[in-house]
């Protein structure tokens, strides 16, 4: 390929970084080690290449080398940076999901701040794009179809193609990495929580996802992409990553981004998965399950503004208690939702049309609807995950 290149890391330990996510894993031996380490610590792979180049940065909070932001290290290390662009939640990732983000300033550098939620469709300006000739992808993904900030790549690799920009992609860990599993995406489907033709649990890096969406030329774009990634080095698929910092407002915990491939479903229903509580993605509940024995009321708060259920005493469970490993083991589990069709009492309205934008198929809700189980749901999509296997291996820069 012309213009792909995969670039063998050296050595640099990724340490120190402070944890701001509570880490919910008891057998700290099954976590990924000091070993590992990021692309953006790969200075000497990426700054060269750099000089005399004017660079712009697609990255947020979660942009960390150790304890330095990402954007104060390249300015430290003499890169021209012209500007960020921020993705969903904002640079500072304290905004609510979907909510509108302004074009501002970095408080600290001056450096101008590009909103990609701020009405445009994802996508930058004519006059953005050709402020810079590099961009650099560096932020923490969830590894989910319906989680943003592998869309606002894509479509920020989309754009860097029309316009010839080079694309340098610093990998990091998925912390849902060790699954494959959910239905892949009916594009007719395809929306801002789904845009690409891939399972909800794909399994793989945001470095991974690029050069997969490239080779197979998912890219709306005539032109191909120059693109680079760096990928980690140590880093197991299979192995625990505890994320050390929170990637979104309501993802606050290693046991929120284990039951979000689960939960997030919620979002489509009136049910609540406690966003405005101290347990957001840890429960669910709503006014009318007074059988459950958990209660909460969701309130204003920062990164929610406007909860689900605002101010009503909501009845539910507590998942607090429950194991990360049996939790992973079951990949999707769609019996939260089951049982809460099953508990609320208006069917009718259970769910919305969204619904089907992060399940990503039509069949989901009627085979509820119709009473079916978790098992025969899953027996559903079994072959997409069996293809999708095959279709993914010549991307993959870790071993399965």
């Amino acid at each position: 390929m012309k213009y792909l290149s995969l670039i063998v890391l050296s050595l640099i330990v990724f340490s120190g970084q402070s944890l701001a996510m509570k880490s919910c894993y008891h057998d700290e031996k099954q976590l990924l080690d000091d070993s590992l380490v990021i692309g953006a610590a790969q200075f000497d792979k990426y700054i060269p290449s750099l000089a005399h180049k004017r660079v712009m940065l697609f990255g947020n909070h979660t942009s960390m080398v150790g304890n330095a932001h990402l954007l104060d290290l390249l300015i430290a290390k003499q890169v021209d940076v012209v500007g960020v662009f921020g993705p969903e939640h904002g640079f500072r990732g304290h905004a609510d999901a979907g909510e509108h983000v302004k074009d501002n300033k970095d408080s600290k550098t001056g450096i101008p701040i590009y909103s990609l939620y701020k009405g445009k469709k994802g996508k930058p300006s004519a006059s953005e794009m050709q402020s810079f000739d590099v961009l650099i992808v560096d932020i923490q993904d969830v590894g989910l179809r319906f989680y943003t900030y592998y869309i606002n790549m894509i479509k920020l690799m989309e754009s860097c193609a029309d316009y010839h920009k080079k694309v340098i992609i610093l990998d990091r860990p998925n912390p849902n990495g060790y699954m494959v599993d959910g239905p892949i995406l009916d594009l007719k489907y395809k929306s801002g929580v789904g845009y690409l033709p891939i399972p909800i649990m794909h399994g793989m890096t945001l470095g991974e996802i690029a050069l997969m969406a490239q080779g197979e030329g998912w890219l709306d774009s005539k032109e191909k992409v120059n693109l680079t990634v760096i990928p980690c080095l140590h880093y197991r698929r299979e192995a625990r990553y505890s994320l050390p910092i929170a990637p979104s407002p309501n993802l606050r915990t290693d046991l929120s981004i284990a039951l979000y491939p689960s939960l997030c479903y919620f979002e489509a229903t009136p049910v609540s998965v406690g966003r405005g509580t101290v347990h957001p993605f840890e429960c669910f509940g709503h006014p009318s399950f007074k059988t459950m024995t958990y209660q909460f009321t969701p309130k204003r708060m920062p990164g929610a503004k406007y909860p689900p259920q605002l101010g009503n005493v909501c009845y539910g469970r507590l998942l607090i208690g429950e194991s990360i490993d049996s939790i992973r083991a079951r990949g999707i589990d769609l019996s939260y939702l089951i049982e809460a069709y099953r508990e609320i009492p208006d069917k009718r309205h259970f769910f919305t049309s969204f619904f089907e934008k992060l399940m990503g198929v039509g069949y989901v809700r009627k085979m509820i609807i119709d009473g079916c189980s978790v098992q025969e749901i899953k027996k559903q999509w079994a072959p997409d995950i069996k293809r999708f296997r095959q279709q993914r291996r010549p991307y993959l820069l870790y071993p399965e």
